[in-house]
């Protein structure tokens, strides 16, 4: 039994990475530098990661 495995490259620090079958807009982290990443596009088994943004709530402290 074989598992299908998607690979692409985190924009900011190259770290190689590989996820099960995924879909676009959803989110994953780098195990690397711990971004949080949303695929933007998959073509040929690769994906294609951009960078999110991740605004901090101000709980007025």
């Amino acid at each position: 039994m074989s598992t299908i495995l998607l690979n692409g490259v985190c924009p900011e620090c190259e770290t190689e990475l590989s996820t099960p079958p995924i879909v676009p807009g959803e989110t994953l982290s780098c195990p690397e530098c711990l971004l949080t990443l949303r695929v933007e596009e998959i073509s040929d088994g690769r994906l294609r990661l951009r960078m999110v943004e991740v605004q901090l709530r101000d709980w007025g402290q």
